[in-house]
């Protein structure tokens, strides 16, 4: 039997653990039904390496961004970068941009300005944002609601049922990631059933969080479909309605061809 058409919606296979065999991470993606990836960037070399990455392989769609991580090192040579790659025709998103609280690797002002700056670039531009927030909900939600109207997706939600409306209101998608997997995470899986199947999307967040039954390996493409499984598990679905329902709402988040 065919697989699925898959869509996975956040991957850094640009990232040097997959220096060694890339081509067979993506291969075994594709054998899977993983035929399209949103390969997004966190700073300005990694943002290069995703174009770079995106310009050899069909069915790769690049992002440029600076991470809430690096946003001490948002300076406007580093702006200047981002916002010319975000401009290119083959960029389908703003970011990773966002705040993360838990890490703390860049102060909260930096990472402030950082997200308020991508958010107007998204909107300048009519591109939409990849949102990340950890431990953060509330300055995440005030900030988008300052620019309400941008497009955009809450990459790897990982919060539950109770932040959810804020997001949903707002227009966002909702993309989860190998934690829903995670057998502790009831809260999230909670989130995914309540998810309105029109704002769904399904990712890796590769190399990173791998899910269950792969955890403590080194993630990749491929891994997602477990991660679909999970969610038809909680959602009384099929693997295949959903991952066409996911795909195609990829395709019209991110103006990705049909």
């Amino acid at each position: 039997m065919k697989p699925p058409r898959v869509t996975d919606s956040h991957a850094h296979v640009f990232w040097k653990t997959y220096d060694g065999d890339r081509a067979e991470v993506i291969g075994r993606a594709r054998e899977a039904g993983v035929d399209r990836m949103i390969i997004v960037g966190t700073d300005v070399e990694t943002s290069r390496a995703c174009f770079e990455l995106c310009a050899g392989e069909a069915g790769l769609f690049p992002t440029a961004g600076i991470h809430p991580h690096d946003a001490s090192e948002s300076d406007e040579g580093a702006r200047e970068s981002i916002a010319e790659m975000c401009g290119r025709v083959e960029c389908v998103a703003v970011g990773e941009t966002g705040l993360d609280y838990f890490k703390k690797f860049s102060p909260r002002a930096a990472q402030l300005e950082n997200f308020d700056w991508h958010l107007a670039l998204a909107r300048e531009l009519s591109k939409p944002v990849v949102v990340h927030c950890r431990d953060a909900h509330d300055d995440t939600a005030d900030a988008l609601a300052r620019h309400a109207g941008v497009a955009g997706v809450m990459h790897c939600y990982t919060m539950g049922p109770d932040e959810l409306p804020t997001y949903l209101e707002l227009g966002l998608y909702i993309s989860f990631s190998g934690v829903v997997t995670y057998p502790k995470n009831d809260a999230n899986r909670e989130a995914a059933r309540l998810v309105p199947e029109d704002r769904l999307l399904v990712e890796t967040d590769c190399p990173f969080l791998a899910p269950q039954g792969h955890r403590g390996r080194r993630n990749e493409p491929a891994f997602v479909l477990a991660t679909l499984a999970e969610l038809a598990r909680v959602r009384g679905s099929t693997v295949e309605e959903l991952a066409a329902a996911t795909s195609a709402n990829a395709a019209r988040l991110f103006s990705l061809p049909q």
